[in-house]
């Protein structure tokens, strides 16, 4: 299990990448669109410089939606791969199942 602090770090970054999504995608469609002078292109680069470092959504982390695991998760199910084991032999997940060779 991770820790409760790492949970809500997580959740908080979440909640900060949605609210600033807008203002990102309008600063980077900016950034790229040719047809920007170089003076609105770069105040458009030194006002997404100034967003907080967690609007990114490259800052999230995937984690495990029963333990909150970090490492190890499939994207597919959302779960770690223990948690997924678990699952699989108790029939919970549907069309998976163990390996046998």
């Amino acid at each position: 299990m991770a820790k409760e602090s790492m949970k809500a770090r997580e959740a908080k970054r979440a909640k900060t990448v949605a609210k600033y999504a807008e203002k990102r995608a309008a600063l980077k469609a900016v950034i790229k669109n040719p047809a920007s002078s170089d003076e609105e292109v770069w105040e458009a680069q030194i006002a997404l410089q100034k967003l907080p470092k967690d609007a990114s959504p490259v800052r999230m982390q995937r984690r495990c939606q029963v333990t909150g695991r970090p490492h190890a998760v499939y994207r597919k199910f959302g779960l770690s791969r223990n948690v997924l084991r678990e699952q699989a032999m108790l029939g919970n997940v549907p069309g998976l199942k163990k390996a046998s060779w």
